[in-house]
């Protein structure tokens, strides 16, 4: 089950050309010095986003917020399985999340 999420994290990751996987034990994007995606060991996508767009997404999409190794990830939503079915959609919003980061004052 990991490596099947694992696989399709990396081709989520690999339809955005400004933006690169990072990490060997722990995936993540991240740029500005701010990550903005993660894969967590129990196979789940969590995209960054502002506490706005939080709000909505995660009623949106019926989601809730991210978990990542017991701690919850603030400004983090839940890629459910639901929202994997349009992986143009999400292709989109980890898009958009790059966008939000390099907003923010460089780290």
């Amino acid at each position: 089950m990991y490596k099947e999420k694992l696989k399709i994290y990396d081709a989520l990751v690999a339809t955005c050309s400004r933006f690169e996987r990072k990490g060997k034990t722990m995936p993540y994007t991240s740029a500005n010095g701010y990550m903005f995606s993660l894969f967590n060991k129990a196979g789940e996508i969590g995209i960054r986003f502002s506490k706005d767009r939080q709000k909505i997404y995660l009623e949106q999409f019926h989601t809730t917020l991210y978990k990542s190794y017991g701690a919850t990830m603030q400004g983090y939503i839940l890629v459910t399985e639901t929202m994997l079915e349009d992986m143009d959609m999400v292709t989109g919003l980890l898009n958009e999340s790059y966008d939000y980061v390099m907003t923010l004052p460089p780290k």
